[in-house]
Formats: structure tokens, C-alpha cells, sequence
């Protein structure tokens, strides 16, 4: 059959899960025209995935979904916490952690908090608000070849419900289409680490009288270590639906046909301690952990991202949230660059930022896995193991020592070992709250359409810098004067000290991307702030 319908499109996304998903609304939001395609039906219906970490939200809170991926997830909001216990019935329990942010620490760094919203609550919600944003979505369609030259790709699409055959012609393609991901295996691009960790059944079913069982201990999630029948049990509902993820072991020979229902419900009373325990099977999914990375991150207008770039031990929740971060970075980079703003050698900053990213974050995964004695998961020996500190420098203190960003310092940890948001270029910019016309923001609110500056006792002077530099660079570029003055446009809160917060001085000016990582700092007084900016600008810009 011959393709029937020919379409042109700035960007195909290959995959309609977390990462493509938001990488539509991102650059939808960005106002970047972009067909994305799934090969399934319609969105998860597998309560999977559900621990969205704080620079994940931050993301959601800019592109103005948090609030509806917090309502769709309100039935868990007050799980906290990893329970380890012999069973639910026994005395041998232990909390590896029972408060996500205990003392409420988060809020002095961050205006958002973490989400525990499964996969397939959040998927729905993350599909309106693509389309709200102009996101072209098309479910049970795959991509069934491509071909890129220097002018762009030539994607060939077919509806697998009516077999109709669809040309697309992109200028780039993302392709979020899992671990297995057939654009990277076209591609030749290779992975490196470990490889596959251990491989879990997860097991969806009801059990009213579970709750009884569970009480108070409001959990996200419980490793249940009974040596017969070990697991890992999830709310679903803190009521009657549950979710049960049972070692597999296929290296033995073991087959997804060997987990009957009968064989399932009899694991989830043992482990759980209630061996009369009413329970009724209603899916099964098999799921493998893995760690590897792919070698390449892009192969001319192609762009791996999430599992399709890397795969990660699911303890932590590193996995889809490093994922949902790489699309983030991806698209303000891309829409960069479709509007004429940036170079295209913007584009190859996006492996030089994610992919150290993943291979710290992987690694970290791993380690906590064996710390928290993940049911299923054997760590080889002399494998990195014990107390692992520092999950939410994991999570939001990562750096970019080398990418779209001047004067940072190219020795500075991809994960330092403490949080260092001081405003160094590389970094998370600093949170701070504002005022501006009675209405209270958060500084991290400023980013996503376009470069900021910020500046204080020099405002004018910047002004005048930017209006000149934006000038010849076609670029959006907002600057605010942070003060307390007649001419300053954001009030901090509490008095706080904005120079100081970022760690320069109220002559000096901190430029901001939009993804809300700082891209350089001036740190005191310039003699030429416009030719400073000029020349700064050229850099982060590719052009020459």
C-alpha cells in the first residue's frame, strides 16, 4: 500500500507515554506545531509510575498542569513513606523512610513538592493539556519507517485501525518510544552499564479487607520480605484497589504463563500475613529494571528521550521524571532553534546536559535499590551499596557543568554531594518568592518562554544592555529589576536578598534559560553590560 496523506510538521514525537506526552505540552506551550504518535490505543490503564519528584512538578507547575495532576491525584496525597516488614501482621517493620520531606524543608528551595500520581491517572491529564496547547495527538498510530537527510526526516505513519498510510515530513523527530525503542535500534546507537537488574510481575487486584489490615500506615510503598513470598505492595486507592509487584525470574525459566491467579493470590496472602485474605486478580503486567544509557543522544535530526535514551531501577522514581527533564530540555532548545533564534549546534548541547544526568542518576538508582534490598533485585558483588544520601540532590541539584551555559565550572559534579542552588551557571536557579501587583510568584515562574535577567542596583543600565542585544539577536529576553524601589518590578518577599540568594551583587545580573537554569552570571559590576550580553548571548546561542 502507498502512503494516501502527506503532512509537514516542525517535530514527530514517537511516543505517547510520560516523556512524549510532556514533551508535546512543553512545546506546545512553546507555541512549536508538533504531531505525536502512539501505537497503542489510548493511555496507560496499568497504575504504574507514580512518584513524580519535585523538578518534575516545578516543570508542571510552569506549563500550568500542576494543579490539575495534584487533583487527579488527591486520593494519595497523604502516602509518605517506604515500609519494609516481614509481612503487614508482624512485629519485624521498618520505616526506610517515612516522610518525603521531612521538617518541611522543601518549601525553602522549591514552590512546588513531590506528586504521587500513577501513570495512569497523570497520562490523561497530560493529554488535555498537550491538546489545550495545540498538540497534535494521534493514538493507534506507529511509525513504520523514517529516513533523514540534511533538509529533515520522512517519517512514514500508518493508522492501525483503518491501515491508512500517512507521509510525514518533520524538521526533527523526538522518539520516546520506550527501552525497546525501535527508532534507536534503526538508528545503531548502543547502550552501556550494567544491563538488566532483576524483572518484576506487576499485579493488579482487589482486596477491601487489605485496608483493615493496613490501617494508618499510610505508605507509598511497602517491601514485604517473607523469604516465600517477598514483594512489593502499592496503594491504589488505600481502600480496595491494590498493586502487587512479584519477583519473576525468566533466567530460570520461569514464564509469565507460571503466574496464575491462583499462584498470585496465594503469593499476596503470604506475603502479606493474611492467608484467608479475600482477593480478586484484575491485570497483570510483566516489568523489567534495567540500567543502561544510550551511547548517542541524537543521530542527525533524530533525539532519543527517556527509557529510549536510558533505563533506571525504579527505587527513587528517577526513571520517568529524568525522562519528563530531558523533553523539557529538549524542546525550549528546539524551539530555539525552528525560530531562528539559536544555531542549530544549540542541539548538541542536549546529550552534553542529559546524558551525564542519566548516567549519575542511573547509578544512583542502583544503589539505592540495594540499600533498600528491592524485592527481585541481587546486586553483584561489590556493586555500590549502603546508605545512600542526598536523593533529593538527585533529584533537583544537578548540574550542567558543560552545555548551553558560560562560565561554569566545567569541574563541578553532575550530582554534587550537597545542594548547591546559589545561582552558579549550570545550576537550578534559585527559588525565591516575589511580589508583583498584589500577585505573589515565584521566581522560577519567570522561566519558560524565554531568557530572563534578573538585576537589581544597574537595572537601568541593563535595561538598556538588553534592549540593544535582543536587538540584534531577534531574541525574546525579559529583564526584571528586583528591589524594593519606585522603579523595580519584583519585591521579595520577607526582605529576602535576591544578589545574595544568587549568589552575586545588587550591581551585578544573573541570566536565566528557559528551563530555569542559570546560563551566566555577572557578579559584580560590568563597564559594558551590552557588549557583555552580546557576547554571551553568541555563545549560548551557537552564533558566531
Amino acid at each position: 500500500m502507498n502512503p494516501t496523506v502527506e503532512d509537514r510538521v516542525p517535530v514527530l514525537v514517537v511516543g505517547g507515554s510520560l516523556v512524549g506526552l510532556s514533551a508535546s505540552l512543553f512545546l506546545g506551550r512553546l507555541g512549536i506545531r508538533h504531531l505525536l504518535v502512539e501505537k497503542h490505543a489510548d493511555t496507560s490503564r496499568h497504575p504504574r509510575g507514580r512518584g513524580n519528584n519535585v523538578r518534575t512538578m516545578e516543570l508542571f507547575r510552569v506549563a500550568g498542569a500542576e494543579q490539575r495532576i495534584r487533583d487527579a491525584a488527591s486520593v494519595l496525597a497523604d502516602n509518605h513513606g517506604i515500609l519494609q516488614a516481614r509481612s503487614l501482621t508482624g512485629d519485624d517493620q521498618e520505616w526506610l523512610f517515612k516522610e518525603i520531606d521531612p521538617g518541611g524543608g522543601l518549601a525553602r528551595i522549591s514552590p512546588s513538592a513531590w506528586c504521587l500520581c500513577s501513570q495512569n491517572d497523570l497520562e490523561p491529564v497530560l493529554v488535555r493539556c498537550a491538546r489545550e496547547h495545540g498538540g497534535d495527538l494521534r493514538f493507534s498510530t506507529e511509525l513504520s519507517s523514517f529516513e533523514q537527510d540534511a533538509q529533515g526526516v520522512r517519517a512514514t505513519l500508518r493508522n492501525r485501525e483503518t491501515g491508512e498510510l500517512t507521509t510525514v515530513h518533520a524538521d526533527y523527530l523526538i522518539a520516546a518510544d520506550g527501552p525497546r525503542s525501535p527508532v534507536r535500534e534503526r538508528l545503531g546507537i548502543g547502550r552501556t552499564g550494567p544491563g538488566d537488574l532483576f524483572h518484576n510481575v506487576s499485579i493488579t487486584f482487589r482486596a477491601p479487607q487489605l485496608a483493615e489490615v493496613v490501617g494508618d500506615r499510610r505508605f507509598i510503598a511497602c517491601y514485604l520480605t517473607h523469604p516465600e513470598a517477598d514483594g512489593a505492595l502499592l496503594p491504589v486507592d488505600n481502600k480496595a484497589e491494590w498493586v502487587f509487584h512479584a519477583p519473576w525470574h525468566p533466567d530460570t525459566g520461569e514464564t509469565l504463563e507460571d503466574f496464575t491467579d491462583e499462584r498470585c493470590i496465594e503469593h499476596i496472602r503470604r506475603a502479606t500475613g493474611v492467608p484467608d485474605m479475600a482477593v480478586e486478580i484484575t491485570g497483570k503486567a510483566p516489568w523489567h529494571a534495567a540500567e543502561r544509557v544510550a551511547e548517542r543522544y541524537a543521530s542527525g535530526r533524530v533525539f532519543l528521550a527517556g527509557d529510549s535514551a536510558h533505563e533506571m531501577s525504579p527505587t527513587g522514581a528517577f526513571g520517568s521524571n529524568t525522562g519528563i527533564q530531558d523533553a523539557h530540555n529538549l524542546a525550549w532548545k528546539l524551539a530555539a532553534v525552528l525560530n531562528g533564534v539559536a544555531g542549530p549546534e544549540l542541539l548538541a548541547t542536549y546529550e552534553a546536559e542529559r546524558q551525564p544526568v542519566a548516567r549519575e542518576t542511573s547509578a544512583r538508582a542502583s544503589a539505592r535499590s540495594a540499600e533498600h534490598s528491592h524485592p527481585g533485585y541481587a546486586p553483584a558483588p561489590g556493586a555500590a551499596g549502603g546508605r545512600q544520601r542526598g536523593v533529593l540532590t538527585v533529584a533537583l541539584g544537578y548540574c550542567y557543568p558543560e552545555g548551553a551555559v558560560v562560565g561554569a565550572d566545567p569541574g563541578l559534579p553532575v550530582v554534587p554531594d550537597q545542594m548547591r542552588l546559589t545561582g552558579e551557571p549550570g545550576t537550578r536557579a534559585p527559588h525565591m518568592w516575589l511580589r508583583a501587583d498584589g500577585e505573589r510568584r515565584s521566581t522560577l515562574d519567570l522561566y519558560e518562554k524565554s531568557f530572563v535577567l534578573l538585576t537589581g542596583t544597574d537595572g537601568e543600565m541593563w535595561r538598556t544592555a538588553v534592549k540593544g542585544a535582543t536587538e540584534e539577536f531577534s531574541l525574546g529576553l525579559d529583564c526584571y529589576m528586583i528591589g524594593t524601589g519606585p522603579n523595580d518590578d519584583l519585591v521579595p518577599e520577607d526582605g529576602a536578598d535576591w544578589a545574595e540568594k544568587h549568589g552575586t551583587t545588587p550591581e551585578g545580573a544573573v541570566l536565566v534559560r528557559p528551563d530555569g537554569f542559570v546560563a551566566w552570571r555577572a557578579e559584580g559590576r560590568v563597564a559594558d553590560p551590552e557588549a557583555a550580553l552580546r557576547q554571551v548571548l553568541a555563545a549560548l546561542l551557537c552564533r558566531s
